[in-house]
């Protein structure tokens, strides 16, 4: 069972959802969960649990055989990303920085003058706390190609996964609706679509299930720090209501949440009252996944 957690505006809780879930979920079955806030890690740090490098993630780049290059400027007029800047009767300038990986240079040189290299774009750790099994992706400092990271933790995830022998996935993605929350929602079994009583929260979720009616995703709400505006609460839910879509918890908002970032611990470790919360939230899942 692959179940994302995602919103569409940041701030909101999806981590403290994320990782709470994870540690109920483990109480009774073999549980990962991926962390795939590839820019912004942080679930270790919410689990307190070290982080061990698995492996490095390299992107194919373009590299040039001068000898070859007629400097034609094809290359440069077939990158999107404008990472080749051509002036004529001069060698093409790549700017490595700014490079996707995409290959359409090298695919269009009519000379065979580039070829394939690499550069470092991330790297995959994995620890475990609580029963958790995390793996989680960090984008290098610089780079763009978060889409990219994010894909490379699910693909190499799944070596892990079946090793483990996991039964329950959680995939923890990044806020907002661009290539990297794709690249995590794409293939899931349900989305848990966190957000808070506030006017843009509310507009970012019918932007992010948007993209869940898109990919036929089941999907359920969970309003985080709902007490902390009653009437914006009731539009979220009549949002919901009116569009059929199930609330499947509602978290209060509690200083409690923030010892529990500053402890370093799931808000379930602080106070037994919120196990309940997350069980009840889980258990709405599991119902509408048909499973047990």
């Amino acid at each position: 069972m692959k179940i994302a957690v995602t919103s569409g505006k940041g701030g909101t809780g999806k981590s403290m959802v994320a990782t709470s879930l994870a540690v109920e979920f483990a109480k009774s079955k073999k549980t990962v969960l991926l962390d795939l806030d590839v820019e912004c890690p942080n679930d270790h740090l919410l689990l307190s649990a070290k982080r061990k490098k698995f492996i490095t993630i390299y992107q194919v780049i373009p590299k040039w055989d001068f000898d070859k290059c007629v400097k034609c400027g094809k290359c440069a007029s077939v990158c999107k990303q404008n990472a080749i800047v051509f002036v004529k009767n001069k060698y093409p300038v790549f700017v490595k920085d700014i490079c996707i990986g995409c290959k359409a240079c090298i695919v269009s040189c009519p000379y065979g003058a580039i070829s394939e290299s690499q550069k470092e774009i991330g790297t995959i750790y994995t620890g475990n706390n609580y029963g958790v099994d995390l793996i989680l992706g960090e984008l290098k400092l610089g780079e763009l190609a978060s889409g990219e990271v994010v894909a490379e933790v699910r693909k190499h995830s799944e070596e892990i996964i079946k090793k483990l022998k996991s039964e329950i996935i959680l995939i923890d993605s990044a806020a907002g609706i661009g290539c990297p929350v794709i690249a995590s929602l794409v293939g899931t079994d349900y989305i848990v679509a966190v957000t808070e009583p506030t006017p843009s929260a509310l507009h970012d979720l019918k932007r992010v299930l948007y993209l869940a009616k898109h990919f036929q995703i089941k999907y359920g709400i969970v309003i985080n720090k709902y007490s902390l505006s009653d009437n914006f609460c009731k539009k979220i839910e009549n949002f919901a209501k009116d569009n059929s879509i199930q609330i499947i918890g509602k978290i209060p908002y509690h200083k409690d949440f923030v010892k529990a970032t500053l402890e370093m611990k799931p808000v379930t470790e602080i106070d037994e009252k919120y196990k309940k919360i997350f069980q009840n939230i889980i258990k709405q899942i599991v119902i509408c996944l048909g499973q047990n």
